[in-house]
């Protein structure tokens, strides 16, 4: 089996495509009313779900965290550590909520935590080289 995209079950939706598209940059083409979101993100498909037309289309009900979830965390790559920085600044001033500032961590990469509006948590890392060669080493 190979990955072929990741889903975020979504139950205010044109509050997390505002969130995504305005404030992460996703290239989301659909509108604030559409029931389900599917775009490929730097190869992966990245879904946003309605839970209802979910829960519709399995014929089940699910519980959903409200608050920080902390079952999962998307991961962004930025180039340089400065970008870390400007990005966890920029998101939070549009809405993203700060989760963990701006830190270098012991092992050299420099992290921060965010989370959309709906409680998911987002991290944006940069190991301060870009995204080809950034595994490098490793």
């Amino acid at each position: 089996m190979r990955l072929d995209g990741f889903g975020i079950f979504v139950e205010d939706m044109a509050s997390m495509v505002r969130f995504y598209r305005d404030v992460l940059g996703f290239e989301i083409k659909e509108t604030e009313d559409t029931s389900n979101v599917y775009l490929v993100k730097d190869g992966t498909l990245f879904l946003l779900y309605g839970r209802k037309d979910f829960e519709n289309m399995t014929g089940r009900r699910y519980e959903y965290v409200r608050g920080l979830n902390g079952h999962t965390e998307i991961a962004l790559y930025v180039d340089t550590f400065d970008e870390v920085d400007e990005a966890f600044k920029r998101i939070v001033e549009n809405g993203g909520k700060a989760v963990l500032e701006p830190t270098t961590e012991p092992w050299g990469q420099r992290t921060c935590y965010i989370a959309d509006p709906e409680g998911n948590l987002i991290e944006i890392g940069s190991w301060d080289k870009p995204y080809e060669i950034k595994d490098e080493g490793h």
